[in-house]
């Protein structure tokens, strides 16, 4: 099967480094960890009303929903910069749009999944309603997204710049 740009998660060494040496302690000691919380908490007895039982299981089902989220993203990164070229919104750039075509009134972000995101940028998903209406586009486009109240906002794409952070 053929990855498409879409299936692909960019991350940078240090991203891909950081969530792998996640995956490996949740999947290792992590599970061994909570494997003997729950043990112990069973010990207690009438496993109905035993709240560490319950809250032991609970934490185990969210780690394992977190390595299996941990698991899929790392199966679709590439490390690196993505192959974007100048002018083209797309992930692994930096975007400046003007809302509605107020030119004075603009913004502007990373396109990048959450794990790329610094504290020096604001960052939005290439999944997301702003994020998915302009990958792609090129410098003087108008790009259209969907807000929460369900109208449509429409943005024009001023600069797309590789991200240096």
């Amino acid at each position: 099967m053929t990855q498409t740009s879409e299936d692909v998660t960019w991350l940078t060494q240090e991203a891909y480094t950081k969530l792998k040496d996640e995956l490996e302690y949740l999947s290792g000691p992590a599970r061994a960890e909570i494997t003997v919380k729950i043990a112990a908490a069973r010990e207690e007895g009438d496993l109905r009303e035993n709240g560490g039982y319950h809250a032991a299981k609970e934490e185990q089902g969210k780690q394992e929903l977190r390595i299996r989220q941990l698991t899929q993203l790392l199966e679709k990164a590439k490390v690196g910069e993505a192959p974007a070229a100048a002018g083209v919104a797309a992930p692994g750039m930096v975007v400046t749009i003007a809302f509605d075509g107020d030119e004075d009134d603009t913004m502007t972000f990373l396109l990048a999944s959450r794990e790329y995101a610094s504290a020096e940028i604001e960052t939005y998903s290439p999944q997301s309603p702003l994020g998915s209406g302009v990958n792609g586009k090129k410098i003087g486009e108008d790009a259209q997204y969907e807000l929460p109240n369900g109208k449509l906002a429409s943005v024009k794409i001023l600069e797309a710049k590789p991200y240096s952070g």
